[in-house]
């Protein structure tokens, strides 16, 4: 009886005192937000690791031997390491929120917080997996039967291990791959990337897969090897302001200068643009039209997208109302044909003398002769040539 009213005296007066200090951070939270996120994350396994504790500690000293005592003082034990791991966690999470509150991503030039944010995410990850990992076996080795049987455990760890790898060999892989990820600042969370034919944003990073989520709102899901083993583009590894174009094809006679001043204005009278680059060029010229590029660049990928879109209505829709004549065209060439057969028609013997030097690569004048010779067959004669050379 003695001691079953200690262990309630002992367990009402821990939660009392853990209740006062919870009211106490509770009070502080509202200037505080570290207080405010302990308060409100750190109260439950505190409260039941100190509850636990003083429970155990009071059954210890004031319970004399009774039929039970092993089994109670050992599952005492094995819940106090459960509600103290609990509390561990729960204080990772805190420190997370507060690495994450001070470096925040939705900022002007963000890079350096989302790499920060990036492998804060990871490192808790990983921490929170390596204290359930020794959480479990610290509660394994609290068994005597399990204690005795280490020693031969340890004796074949290394076959183990050698077979487990083997087996588990991708998923290693990977969890390594995620682990290289969050600290070589090739991708983080929020950066903008090309992956597998799709644009979309690094959404979530873990230890085994990576999460894109694409322009239009679905979702790409990839291992995290395949970031270290292939090809990708980044937007915005150093930076979020980029390029773009927004290509438009024009007849030869169209003017220039004209258009470029459009693009100009275009660019001047929208706040997509970050008044870096405003470009227009003639990047080709064939097939009977001239291609114009507009080369503009903005503050991040998506006011890009919408920027280059504006570019090009306003550039189509200028054209045509101002510069109609330099709407894409197609010329023909229309000559009056002799009706007179081919074979009847008189020919010319000075079209069948033999073609100038200006018409010969291999042959005709010495540097002609020298490449004939150069390329010409052990017996002197050309090769064949194809086609399409």
């Amino acid at each position: 009886m003695t001691a079953l009213l200690a262990v309630v005296v002992s367990a009402g007066a821990a939660i009392v005192l853990v209740e006062v200090l919870h009211r106490i951070m509770v009070r502080l939270g509202r200037r505080s937000m570290l207080a405010a996120d302990l308060a409100r994350k750190v109260h439950r396994p505190f409260l039941t690791a100190v509850t636990l504790l003083t429970a155990q500690q009071a059954i210890r000293v004031f319970a004399g031997d009774f039929q039970y005592r092993g089994g109670v003082m050992h599952a005492l034990v094995l819940l106090c390491i459960a509600a103290f791991a609990w509390f561990v966690g729960a204080m990772l999470l805190v420190m997370e929120d507060v690495a994450l509150a001070r470096w925040r991503t939705d900022v002007p030039d963000n890079r350096r917080h989302r790499r920060i944010k990036t492998q804060v995410v990871m490192l808790r990850r990983v921490t929170v997996a390596a204290i359930v990992v020794l959480t479990v076996g610290v509660m394994l080795m609290t068994f005597p039967g399990i204690r005795a049987l280490g020693a031969s455990l340890l004796a074949s760890a290394g076959v183990i291990s050698v077979v487990a790898a083997l087996a588990a060999q991708s998923t290693l892989g990977n969890v390594f791959a995620g682990i290289q990820l969050a600290f070589n600042d090739a991708i983080r969370v929020d950066d903008v990337v090309v992956v597998e034919g799709e644009w979309g944003r690094i959404e979530e990073i873990t230890l085994t897969v990576v999460v894109v989520q694409i322009w239009d709102d679905r979702r790409l899901i990839l291992p995290s090897s395949y970031f270290t083993t292939k090809p990708f583009q980044n937007w915005t590894r150093t930076g979020s302001a980029v390029l773009g174009t927004a290509e438009v094809d024009v007849d030869w006679s169209t003017p220039i200068e004209p258009i470029r001043a459009e693009l100009q204005r275009v660019c001047e009278g929208t706040d997509l643009w970050d008044s870096r680059v405003c470009v227009l060029q003639v990047t080709e010229a064939i097939g009977g039209n001239i291609r114009l590029r507009a080369l503009v660049s903005a503050n991040d990928a998506g006011a890009l997208w919408d920027l280059r879109c504006l570019v090009r209505e306003r550039l189509v829709a200028w054209i045509w109302e101002h510069q109609r004549g330099a709407l894409p065209r197609m010329r023909a060439e229309l000559e009056s044909v002799s009706r007179q057969p081919a074979a009847q028609r008189p020919v010319h013997r000075a079209d069948l003398g033999a073609a100038s030097d200006a018409a010969r690569v291999f042959s005709g004048g010495d540097d002609g002769d020298d490449r004939g010779a150069t390329f010409g067959g052990p017996d002197g004669m050309m090769a064949p040539v194809r086609a399409d050379r």
